[in-house]
């Protein structure tokens, strides 16, 4: 796995830090994007020359296509993409939503993952994977969370056409975690909104179990998966990568 780099978004914390930490330890060369500059210039800092940070709003296609730029300029290459960047608040029935911050999520989790297949796809063109974190909500609606609800189910999407567009030699693939123990969860908790709300703090799986996830489903071990979602709730999954059920 040498020699290789990947880009990931939402890099500062949770599931992208996790994500990054996992990747470098690999071999990858890593571009962090993120729009706390600060957290992941220290991120990039710990790692080492191996990684680099680089200021990114998703939401702005010029911000995501920089962030693909940087990568090719500084270690020649773009293997792997992991569209991680999302947000699922503020959590609010239909009813009382804010269209504004409603829209804000759709920028983000929806328009996110499309730049980033965007920007991407022409610079693979010697073969890569790109990774869409997925969430059981993209089948699953729950009540308060009609933005997640349908920005997932659109990620969802996302990778199904992108895979059908794809040669063989890129893989596309979504990655549906379960519940993990991150900052998101917190919002959700604090919520008081449907049964997620309701889980114990130990029912979440850590953030390092989704990074080596994605490690592995960037690997030739995961070749099979195209075009769906992988749900880590999956035993079978858990085996395949080396985590405890």
């Amino acid at each position: 796995m040498t020699n290789k780099t990947v880009l990931v978004t939402g890099a500062s914390r949770g599931i992208g830090a996790a994500a990054v930490r996992e990747f470098a330890s690999a071999g990858y060369n890593v571009v962090l994007a993120a729009r706390s500059a600060g957290q992941i210039n220290d991120l990039a800092s710990e790692i080492g020359p191996q990684a680099i940070a680089v200021p990114c709003d998703v939401s702005r296609y010029k911000d995501v296509t920089e962030a693909v730029r940087v990568a090719i300029d500084s270690f020649g290459t773009l293997d792997a993409v992991i569209n991680n960047a999302g947000v699922i608040d503020p959590v609010a029935m239909l009813s009382q939503s804010d269209p504004d911050a409603w829209s804000k999520v759709i920028d983000i989790n929806v328009k996110g993952v499309y730049y980033g297949l965007r920007a991407a796809l022409p610079h693979m063109q010697n073969g890569g994977v790109i990774v869409n974190i997925s969430s059981g909500a993209a089948s699953g609606a729950l009540e308060g969370w009609s933005h997640y609800n349908a920005s997932k189910a659109a990620v969802l999407s996302l990778t199904k056409t992108a895979e059908n567009e794809t040669p063989d030699n890129i893989r596309v693939v979504g990655l549906s975690p379960g519940t993990v123990a991150t900052e998101m969860q917190t919002i959700i908790k604090n919520s008081g909104v449907n049964v997620v709300s309701q889980l114990d703090w130990s029912e979440h799986i850590p953030a390092e179990w989704v990074g080596k996830a994605l490690v592995w489903l960037c690997s030739e071990d995961a070749a099979e998966f195209r075009g769906e979602d992988v749900s880590l709730r999956d035993p079978e999954i858990r085996r395949s990568i080396g985590l405890q059920s």
